[in-house]
């Protein structure tokens, strides 16, 4: 009986999952999901003002998207303090720049979670590159 072997993945599905792209985009639409979850709960159910429940709901993913992002899409064996302080420079710019744009988007009319896919879409382009090249790197020491 072969009932405890486990399926093989298609070879399709294991190519994909080897790139990082892959792995960052879907770690990525968790952590979004995640983000874009604390913020409906923060602003929709719990009337807290949307530039407040904004950087709330992004910092509060912080810790699961830097986890996830260092283990599963970039695979990282670098130190964790020094991609921690880089990754939390770039936090602090996309908090920055997330909370301009939604509230940008919602002062023009639109629904305060139009802005958020706007912030989104443009963090994710620029994160990967930095997480990439950046945060995340191997990153030579001198001897």
């Amino acid at each position: 009986m072969h009932a405890d072997r486990s399926p093989e993945p298609s070879p399709l599905i294991a190519r994909l999952w080897s790139s990082n792209v892959s792995r960052y985009l879907v770690v990525g639409g968790f952590s979004f999901l995640f983000d874009i979850g604390v913020l409906w709960l923060l602003h929709d159910a719990f009337h807290v003002a949307l530039p407040i429940a904004t950087p709330i709901a992004f910092l509060l993913s912080f810790v699961v998207t830097y986890t996830l992002q260092r283990t599963v899409a970039f695979r990282s064996s670098e130190g964790v303090a020094p991609s921690v302080v880089r990754y939390t420079i770039l936090v602090i710019i996309n908090t920055v720049a997330t909370t301009a744009i939604v509230w940008a988007v919602a002062t023009l009319g639109a629904p305060w979670a139009v802005g958020k896919v706007v912030a989104v879409i443009a963090t994710t382009v620029w994160n990967y590159f930095a997480y990439r090249q950046w945060v995340f790197a191997a990153h030579k020491t001198e001897d």
